[in-house]
C-alpha cells in the first residue's frame, strides 16, 4: 500500500504567478506548469467553473500536497481532469451507455462523472472505493495544460470550508503558499461547481448540484430509459 505523507513539505520559494494574455504567455505558463508537475509540486489553474490546485494524478505524494493545502483527508479524493473524453476509457470501466451519452453531448463542460476505476492503474488519489471521478473542462487553456501534462488530480482552490478562488487573487491569498506556480487566467466565467453524476450503478445519481442542470442531464438521459436519482442529504464538498 502506498504511504502518503500526513503533512507534506511546502514549497521554499513563493509561487511564480504566470499571465495568459498572449500566446506567448500560455505558452510560458504552461510550460511552468508541466515541469512543476513532473517534480511533484503543486499548481492553481485556471477551469471552467472554478480556479482549482492541480497535481498529478499518478504522484500520491504531490496528491498529498494537494490535499494537505486544502486540509482535507484521504477520505475525500480529488476529481481528474483530462484533456479529451476518449481518455476515459484509459481511467474508467463498466461504463454505461447513458453515462457514454452524458459525454458526448455534455464533455467539455461542468459535469463530472463518477465511474469504476480500471483495476491497472498505478494510483493513489485517497480512499476512492474503486472508483474514479473524470471530467472534460470547457476551457481552451485547461485543456492545453492537461494535453501536456495528461490526468491531472485537481480540486476547487480554496481551503476546506472557504468558498472557491474566482480568479487568481482569490487563488493566491488562500494558497499561495501551498503551491510554486499560478497560472493567471482572468476571472473565471462560470463560477459554479460542477454537477457530480454516479455512474457506477443501473441509474445515474445525482450527489451535486451544478453548473448543468438536472432537467438537462435527463434530456440526454431519456432516449436510454433513465433519469437522474435525486441528490442525498449532504451533497458532496467542494
Amino acid at each position: 500500500m502506498t504511504v502518503v505523507p500526513v503533512d507534506p513539505p511546502r514549497p521554499e520559494k513563493p509561487a511564480q504567478r504566470f499571465p495568459t494574455a498572449t500566446d506567448d504567455e500560455r505558452e510560458a505558463a504552461v510550460q511552468a506548469v508541466a515541469r512543476a508537475l513532473r517534480l511533484g509540486e503543486t499548481v492553481v489553474i485556471p477551469t471552467d467553473t472554478v480556479y482549482g490546485i492541480a497535481a498529478d494524478a499518478f504522484s500520491p505524494s504531490a496528491v498529498g500536497r494537494l490535499l494537505a493545502a486544502k486540509g482535507r483527508g484521504r477520505e475525500m479524493p480529488p476529481p481528474v481532469l483530462v484533456g479529451a473524453a476518449s481518455t476515459l476509457d484509459a481511467l474508467a470501466t463498466r461504463v454505461p451507455d447513458w453515462a457514454r451519452a452524458l459525454t458526448v453531448e455534455l464533455w467539455p463542460g461542468a459535469l463530472t462523472l463518477v465511474c469504476h476505476q480500471q483495476s491497472a492503474l498505478r494510483w493513489d488519489l485517497g480512499e476512492t472505493r474503486g472508483t474514479v471521478a473524470v471530467r472534460v473542462p470547457d476551457l481552451p487553456l485547461t485543456r492545453m495544460i492537461l494535453d501536456r501534462t495528461g490526468p491531472l488530480a485537481v480540486s476547487s482552490a480554496n481551503k476546506t470550508g472557504r468558498p472557491a478562488a474566482l480568479d487568481a487573487d482569490q487563488a493566491e491569498e488562500m494558497l499561495g503558499d501551498d503551491v510554486t506556480v499560478i497560472v493567471d487566467g482572468g476571472p473565471v466565467q462560470g463560477g459554479e461547481p460542477s454537477t457530480i453524476i454516479d455512474c457506477t450503478g443501473a441509474v445515474p445519481r445525482l450527489l451535486r448540484a451544478g453548473a448543468i442542470p438536472v432537467e438537462r442531464i435527463d434530456a440526454v438521459l431519456a432516449p436510454h430509459g433513465v433519469r437522474v436519482v435525486p441528490e442525498p442529504a449532504g451533497g458532496q464538498p467542494d
